[in-house]
């Protein structure tokens, strides 16, 4: 059964920082593209960044370009998002996801990451 489970939200203050993991397992996680997405309650969801297998091939939304970088340890089957410069529009539920821009999907719960003063 394929799982990713997305730690690592909370409660931060406008321009601070966060760093999101996903603990992936039940596929090959070394050999797939691997995504950040967020949704908004009511809202359809955003596709946030992406890198492919190897950790190259870097892409971000332009929402969020110059402040996030995802990144991944394939040893461990391990995704991450790093988020600088937060701000109160980057509220959503994160979640990490399997494949691109054009299409993901989606396996785990999410981490609310909430920016508010």
């Amino acid at each position: 059964e394929v799982q990713l489970v997305e730690s690592g939200g909370g409660l931060v203050q406008p321009g601070g920082s966060l760093r999101l993991s996903c603990a992936a397992s039940g596929f090959a996680f070394s050999g797939y593209v691997m995504s950040w997405v967020r949704q908004v309650p009511g809202n359809g969801r955003e596709w946030v960044a992406q890198l492919n297998s190897a950790g190259g091939g870097l892409s971000y939304a332009n929402s969020v370009k110059g402040r996030f970088t995802i990144s991944r340890d394939n040893a461990k089957n391990m995704l991450y998002l790093e988020m600088d410069s937060l701000k109160p529009d980057d509220t959503a539920v994160y979640y990490c996801a399997i494949g691109n821009s054009g299409w993901y999907s989606v396996h785990g719960q999410g981490t609310q990451v909430t920016v508010s003063s």
